[in-house]
């Protein structure tokens, strides 16, 4: 498969003929798409609901983001701080995910992600819009800021699923009131 660079090309000819090294065409995507986030997409229904769940479109479509609320979330070896992270049911949230420590974690609250519905997801390199995520990665120093409305209350589960951060105690709640 031939990739795209950035030579110039000759009048009449398209640039889908040039090929670039795959170590640098990866070296010019991370900036935007990972170097604070790293996101898998889930499913999720064109409807905004789920089995019995909220209307997360319907939740979305009513939020006011001039009145956002802000959560800080700190990840640290081997810790979530606050927790609880405590968030209110319809209120649009800009929730905060910073790594103060010195390995990548995860944020991974599979039940949470059910019910919340996603504006998007930005660092300083960008943001991605999706409608729903099953993780957050944020690296080392950086800071993952999630436009969010929680659209049920309850009391969720929060782990990191980085390999042995769970089993070090990195577990925590989300209760939504």
């Amino acid at each position: 498969m031939e990739s795209l660079t950035r030579e110039p090309c000759a009048p009449g000819d398209h640039p889908i003929r040039h090929k670039i090294h795959p170590i640098a065409r990866r070296s010019r995507m991370r900036p935007l798409i990972s170097s604070a986030v790293v996101l898998s997409l889930a499913l999720f229904t064109s409807s905004g609901t789920s089995a019995g769940g909220p209307d997360l479109a319907k939740a979305l479509a009513g939020a006011d983001w001039s009145k956002v609320e802000t959560v800080t979330v700190t990840m640290t070896e081997y810790a979530f701080s606050p927790s609880p992270v405590v968030l209110k049911e319809g209120v649009p949230t800009k929730l905060v995910l910073k790594n103060g420590g010195k390995e990548a974690h995860y944020f991974v609250a599979e039940q949470f992600f059910k019910v919340i519905a996603t504006r998007k997801i930005q660092d300083s390199n960008g943001e991605i819009k999706a409608p729903s995520f099953t993780a957050v990665e944020v690296y080392p120093g950086k800071t993952v800021e999630w436009f969010l409305v929680p659209a049920q209350k309850g009391v969720f589960d929060l782990l990191c699923t980085v390999k042995g951060h769970a089993e070090h105690g990195m577990k925590g709640k989300i209760e939504v009131r």
